[in-house]
């Protein structure tokens, strides 16, 4: 076993609820269960790479009943400028990679978790390797893409908060017959929009996993209004292309073009063919914030205490995950591989097709079956 005293803890990529929750189990088991230090590490790996470094010392005291409640990270964190290639103020990338492992070594930590999505986890893991830093990896990310995990910490209040908003537009939208398109995060991956639409009562739900058609989702409004009901909600994703094969983005500040305008473009081309007022919603950071649920609650405990006894046993370069119930630990290796898609023909897809709602063009496979 590993002589562990000094544990630093750090959160990467995009905020989501939960986190703080994640931050407090794994101080909490740390001192309770081992008698370590924490020392938690601000701005993601931009804290170990800052001189002086950027920490501060987790004791019990910080964590009183509210912190578990509140959303965001107690941390920071950062989803910009990848330590391999770091953009300096002159335009030019430099390798700042040896100065978070020096950051590391400075606060004479013995082991590291690390909280982040599937993009921040492999270049954490990347780092560590370099530097031959021992470090336990959490999942984390409203997307729910990590792979060999069911849930990621975030994505439960994530749908929540995509229920709700369906839950707040069918009455307006009924009392104005209108089609209400909601556009949801969740970049490459449908997870939040599937979820969310079923458990929302969405008639059409789109996702980047499976093509559809403008007259599919034509025939599904209309379907609607022979049936007697005067309204329809749509649910899209972000990461959706328009049927043309086209991927709406948006630019903020001159930064890196990101995901957003499916809704829009959807709302345009379906006002000229459906007999109804069409208004588009785009729910965007709305998601990340917020108390986090009862699931992601659990969730972030269960990982972080889990995380804690990876390090205690010395198992390193190790993601814990939730699978069949239970907690259960991975190797990094074997999750950082690329975003965890939906399944074209997995349960929920199914789920969805039974209940009659629109989930893009059916594959020959799952008409056979």
């Amino acid at each position: 076993m590993p002589k562990v005293h000094r544990l630093g803890i750090l959160t990467s990529g995009g905020d989501c609820a939960g986190l703080n929750a994640a931050i407090r189990a794994v101080v909490h088991r740390a001192i309770y269960g081992y008698g370590w230090t924490v020392h938690g590490i601000r701005d993601g790996s931009l804290g170990l790479m800052n001189r002086p470094v950027e920490h501060q010392e987790l004791t019990l005291e910080f964590f009183n009943s509210n912190l578990l409640r509140m959303g965001g990270t107690m941390l920071g964190t950062t989803n910009k400028g990848d330590p391999f290639a770091y953009p300096m103020p002159d335009g030019s990338l430099k390798d700042r990679s040896g100065e978070f492992v020096e950051g590391f070594h400075m606060l004479g930590l013995d082991a590291l978790i690390v909280i982040g999505g599937d993009g921040s986890l492999k270049i954490l893991d990347k780092l560590c390797k370099q530097g031959g830093l021992p470090m336990v990896g959490i999942p984390k990310t409203i997307d729910n893409d990590v792979h060999l995990t069911e849930f990621a910490i975030g994505f439960s209040t994530a749908v929540n908060v995509v229920v709700d908003a369906l839950d707040r537009l069918q009455p307006t939208a009924a009392s104005h017959h209108r089609v209400m398109i909601l556009e949801v995060m969740g970049r490459d991956s449908g997870h939040i929009a599937l979820s969310g639409g079923i458990a929302g009562g969405a008639d059409v739900i789109l996702i980047p996993e499976i093509p559809y058609s403008l007259d599919g989702v034509v025939k599904k409004i209309e379907e609607v209004r022979r049936a007697g009901r005067n309204h329809a909600l749509v649910v899209v994703a972000e990461g959706c292309r328009t049927e043309e094969g086209l991927t709406p983005t948006v630019t903020w500040g001159g930064q890196q073009a990101r995901y957003g305008g499916i809704g829009h473009s959807l709302s345009e081309q379906l006002n000229s063919r459906v007999n109804a007022e069409v208004r588009v919603m785009v729910l965007g950071h709305l998601q990340r914030g917020g108390q986090p649920s009862m699931q992601d609650r659990l969730l972030a405990s269960a990982f972080g205490v889990h995380a804690v006894d990876l390090v205690a046993k010395g198992k390193f370069n190790r993601m814990v995950a939730w699978q069949d119930r239970g907690v259960v630990d991975v190797p990094i290796s074997k999750v950082v591989g690329g975003a965890r898609h939906v399944e074209p023909d997995g349960a929920l897809v199914r789920t969805a097709r039974g209940l009659g709602t629109y989930v893009g063009e059916e594959t020959a496979t799952e008409a056979a079956g």
